[in-house]
């Protein structure tokens, strides 16, 4: 999407004035607002037990468990993805219009605005990783030493995010290519795949194959509700067919979590034999379909809300720092839950009195300790000057321009599963306790080193993209 002022340097009226008119103020609430509920919902739903075990409210109460129907929203994320992803590619058409090189040069604009935060991240959690285990807390006996164990692979999980989002970016060139040609076809076929492979995936039991075969579900799932972002930049979600997707997304979720097999929660719950996220289940899809459905009803009111110059420069304002907010607001949370407990101030019963009581006590410390975070590390999702990634002359440097894409496509895949192994097996490198991921168990050092090899891809791929 187009650039608006820094926030902090115009007023209001200046932010409103300098915003482009063909700008989708919308698309922009529902990205930061979508990270912003994803951050209250974490503070809502992470808890210490009695005995120091980290673990989620939801679990305790399971009555709760129906506000995951709303508070879920990383579907929209994906849905505005999709606007911004047919953005990008359009202007960039515009600028390099000869095809090699312009996949390279999409890969590493995405890649950059998501790797610079966090691996700087993943660079302060590694420290403290490395400093948790040489002083002996990791291999602490009793709750403690579970907790800080416990620690340095919760943490990062969040990361999962990154790592998928950033291989739908990757695909986004030709699912693109397909909506062109097939509109709103695309969907319904992925629609379709994910359906038919939760079938298999049920029929198949506790089965290698059948595990394996529901990981399809990462691609199937976010795909298609990233395809819903490039109908909507076209048109195709009109208010009716917006209404048709409210009820019919939901209504299917209902039905999938009343008769057929799928848990309530729309996030993974500890202890649960099945979740809906991890893989994403046909449940999750219709619960997506549903609230982007919700999202395009409100399209219309929300947009001449957000005309208004101060609640639009509340959206700029916000946007500016909610990646960082995202990636920072459960360390802030872990410390607060830390510093309770050496206190000795218990976490009161799940959903009690004193519980609901003291959520807005702990919400408003958990907002200033992240602001905190979010002044020390919001620089790094600042978006630097984009380097100009014209790609070569074909007639002139015709062997680089031809291998820029290849390398952004293969340093893209390792990035990406660099990311979500990293994700699974936590920070602990030196502790090492090797983690089941796909096929095989791996090692906090053997995930780091797979990033850095996708990361090394990228770079040397900019090398056959930039003049």
């Amino acid at each position: 999407m187009s650039s608006t002022p820094a926030p902090a340097a115009h007023r209001a009226a200046d932010v409103d004035r300098l915003t482009p008119a063909d700008r989708d103020r919308w698309v922009d609430a529902l990205r930061v607002g979508s990270l912003l509920v994803v951050v209250l919902g974490h503070w809502f739903m992470v808890t210490l037990t009695a005995g120091g075990t980290i673990t989620n409210a939801l679990s305790l109460a399971p009555t709760l468990q129906p506000v995951t129907w709303l508070l879920q929203v990383m579907p929209l994320f994906f849905l505005v993805g999709g606007v911004a992803h047919a953005h990008s590619l359009e202007s960039l058409a515009r600028r390099m219009p000869s095809g090699p090189g312009r996949y390279a040069a999409f890969v590493r604009q995405r890649a950059r605005r998501l790797l610079r935060p966090t691996l700087v991240f993943l660079a302060v959690w590694l420290v403290v990783g490395v400093a948790a285990h040489l002083s002996g807390l990791t291999r602490t006996p009793g709750a403690d030493g579970a907790l800080t164990r416990d620690a340095l692979v919760m943490v990062p999980q969040l990361l999962w995010f990154v790592g998928i989002y950033l291989g739908v970016a990757a695909c986004a060139p030709g699912m693109l290519a397909l909506h062109r040609r097939h509109g709103l076809a695309v969907v319904a076929v992925l629609v379709v795949l994910s359906v038919v492979v939760d079938l298999l995936r049920f029929s198949g039991g506790s089965s290698a194959g059948a595990g394996l075969l529901a990981n399809l579900q990462f691609a199937l799932v976010w795909l298609a509700l990233h395809q819903l972002g490039f109908a909507w930049r076209d048109g195709l979600l009109t208010p009716a067919v917006g209404r048709l997707m409210l009820v019919g997304g939901f209504g299917t979720m209902l039905l999938c979590v009343t008769v057929g097999p799928y848990p309530t929660s729309m996030v993974g719950l500890p202890g649960e034999a099945l979740s809906n996220m991890a893989p994403p289940t046909v449940a999750l899809l219709a619960q997506g379909v549903g609230i982007c459905g919700l999202a395009v009803v409100l399209r219309a009111p929300m947009t001449r809300l957000l005309a208004r110059p101060k609640v639009w420069r509340a959206v700029v304002v916000a946007g500016a720092f909610a990646m960082t907010a995202f990636l920072w607001h459960l360390t802030a949370l872990l410390l607060v839950l830390l510093g309770l407990r050496a206190a000795g101030i218990d976490q009161p019963e799940v959903a009690g009195p004193a519980w609901w009581l003291t959520r807005p006590v702990l919400f408003v410390g958990l907002a200033a300790l992240t602001a905190v975070f979010v002044a020390v590390f919001a620089r790094f999702d600042r978006p630097r000057p984009a380097r100009d990634e014209r790609v070569r002359a074909g007639a002139d440097h015709p062997a680089s321009s031809h291998r820029a894409d290849p390398l952004a496509r293969l340093g893209a895949l390792v990035t990406v599963l660099g990311v979500l192994m990293v994700s699974v097996v936590g920070v602990d490198v030196l502790g090492a306790r090797p983690v089941f991921f796909l096929v095989a168990d791996v090692t906090p050092g053997a995930a780091l080193a797979v990033l850095a090899a996708g990361v090394a891809l990228l770079t040397l791929a900019r090398e056959h993209t930039e003049q």
